[in-house]
């Protein structure tokens, strides 16, 4: 009897926890769901204001260097005036990327701002590049193959293309090419490769792998750069033609198949 009566008494105590685990399954659900935003809320946050600043003060700069290189017909001048926007640039483009962490990735986003929704990652590197003052053609740049999409920038000569190339040979050929903010391309993919006086990598991308947002990965991070089989890469700051184009504000076509 003492035995039917505990095993009555632990049926009793699940059935009434099941019970108290609908009746209160909203609030059991949002608590959940607080940890996980709780957790998650710890990396980085989208900030729109510091962009549009940044932006806004890039596009100052610009326009100043412009009428600077327009006014001189010198070569040692002009020359010194490209050097002076390409050190801009550098320091300028990765802030501005940053300022998109943590906005949430998607594979049709079209996010144009940080944190203004989702974006997919050739969206990311068509805005960065748009509200750095590029005058690129957004959206039409943006659903381009990531080879079209550096091919609008540079000539097939100043781009690199490897397939199967181990990892670290790869990134050892990508820094004996100096220092500069490179485009790079994908098996199914496209993000900015940030390459330091010093050697260092960071990759910077809007990523469809965890965590599913723009990210920032060190060159020992960086999966979905380790992972891929095909890899096409351009320096962008390295090229004079683009450095003058951006300056001058002239317009860059996308380049179609």
């Amino acid at each position: 009897m003492r035995k039917i009566l505990v095993r009555f008494t632990l049926a009793l105590l699940l059935v009434s926890a099941c019970c108290a685990g609908w009746v209160y399954r909203t609030q059991i659900v949002s608590l959940v769901e607080g940890l996980i935003g709780s957790s998650t809320a710890s990396g980085p946050t989208p900030d729109p204001k510091t962009y549009s600043v940044l932006s806004g003060d890039l596009e100052e700069h610009r326009k100043r260097l412009g009428r600077n290189y327009l006014r001189t017909t010198n070569k040692t001048e002009r020359t010194e005036i490209l050097a002076q926007a390409r050190e801009l640039l550098e320091l300028s483009l990765p802030r501005l990327m940053r300022c998109w962490l943590g906005t949430p990735w998607d594979f049709n986003g079209t996010a144009h701002e940080p944190g203004a929704g989702k974006v997919a990652c050739g969206y990311f590197v068509s805005s960065v590049l748009q509200d750095a003052g590029f005058r690129v053609e957004w959206a039409p740049l943006a659903q381009q193959a990531s080879q079209n999409i550096l091919g609008t920038f540079l000539p097939p000569e100043d781009m690199r293309i490897r397939v199967g190339t181990d990892y670290e040979q790869f990134l050892s050929e990508v820094v004996s090419r100096g220092n500069g903010v490179y485009i790079v391309g994908l098996d199914s993919h496209v993000a900015f490769l940030v390459v330091t006086d010093g050697g260092e990598i960071r990759f910077i991308h809007s990523s469809g792998a965890s965590p599913y947002c723009v990210v920032e990965e060190s060159r020992e991070d960086a999966r979905v750069l380790r992972s891929s089989n095909y890899r096409v890469t351009g320096n962008l700051t390295a090229s004079k033609e683009v450095i003058r184009d951006w300056l001058l504000g002239t317009k860059f076509k996308t380049r179609k198949l």
